[in-house]
């Protein structure tokens, strides 16, 4: 099936401990990528993030936010070295005897330093808050999922158009083709007449308009695009990703347009195969698209 890479899902989760905000936002990639953002507590279980992803999400970009609220999200320890500041203390003091400097210590000049005094973040674990983590993880990939679902009927939607268009330029590019040997033909035995007033060989006229007709032959190129579009349709209808594999139909079909178009020689043709690559253009960047 038709499924976008693009997509959002948010999920919010409150506990009598936690509040648990999770975000994942989804774009085009050629492969699958994702990128957790997340407190450092949480680094732990980022595998188990990323395995919930995986399991929704085949192929694309993912950015997942987390973000933590509560009481017991961090735990904080004030973390003190007494030597130094012990030591900071006796320094004070000996400068105050040696250089006869007036006045008290106070504590509030002791705190003013930092090197023996800081708050330290403390990671006790929480299997709660790892349980809500990955419970809002799964909601919200689910809602992106559903999202980028949403979006892949309206590609396939679009996809289909534009084959359906395609196809009935390919009918048109077949009732032109034996028109353009025909009038070849016309053209080249009206030059032969005027050349030498009315006597000819038909047999080298025959010979002539034969190679002719090989040199613009389109009919095995457009049996071939005529095939890359039911294999286009009979993909999309596929379970398994698909974005790469309609990628290389429409390479192969585009291929085949070139091809048609450096043998036209009548300007119905080139018309017809400059609306079939425009048509193959919008293709392209729809599959970019896809997962």
């Amino acid at each position: 099936m038709v499924i976008s890479m693009t997509g959002f899902g948010r999920s919010r989760i409150v506990s009598a401990s936690f509040s648990v905000n999770v975000e994942v936002k989804t774009v085009n990639h050629r492969f699958s990528e994702i990128n957790v953002r997340m407190p450092r507590q949480l680094l732990k279980i980022e595998d188990k993030i990323k395995k919930k992803l995986n399991e929704h999400l085949r192929r694309g970009r993912a950015e997942v936010y987390i973000m933590i609220d509560g009481e017991g999200a961090v735990t904080r320890k004030i973390q003190v070295d007494w030597k130094l500041f012990e030591e900071y203390y006796l320094f004070i003091k000996q400068a105050q005897d040696r250089f006869n400097i007036e006045g008290k210590i106070s504590l509030q000049d002791l705190l003013t330093r930092n090197d023996f005094l800081h708050i330290e973040e403390i990671d006790e674990g929480s299997e709660e808050l790892e349980n809500l983590v990955l419970k809002a993880t799964e909601e919200a990939v689910l809602l992106c999922k559903q999202m980028r679902v949403t979006e892949g009927e309206e590609l396939r939607k679009d996809l289909l158009t534009s084959l359906q268009q395609i196809d009935t330029h390919i009918d048109e590019l077949k009732e032109f083709a034996p028109e353009v040997v025909s009038a070849y033909r016309e053209r080249l035995q009206k030059r032969i007449e005027e050349i030498i007033q009315g006597q000819f060989d038909e047999t080298r006229v025959l010979t002539e308009v034969a190679i002719f007709a090989d040199k613009v032959d389109i009919n095995e190129e457009l049996t071939r695009l005529k095939s890359h579009i039911q294999q286009f349709r009979q993909t999309v209808n596929d379970q398994e990703p698909i974005g790469r594999k309609l990628d290389f139909l429409v390479q192969e079909m585009n291929r085949e347009a070139n091809t048609i178009g450096s043998k036209a020689n009548d300007s119905n043709i080139t018309k017809k195969v400059v609306d079939i690559k425009s048509l193959l253009e919008k293709l392209k960047e729809q599959v970019q698209n896809i997962e």
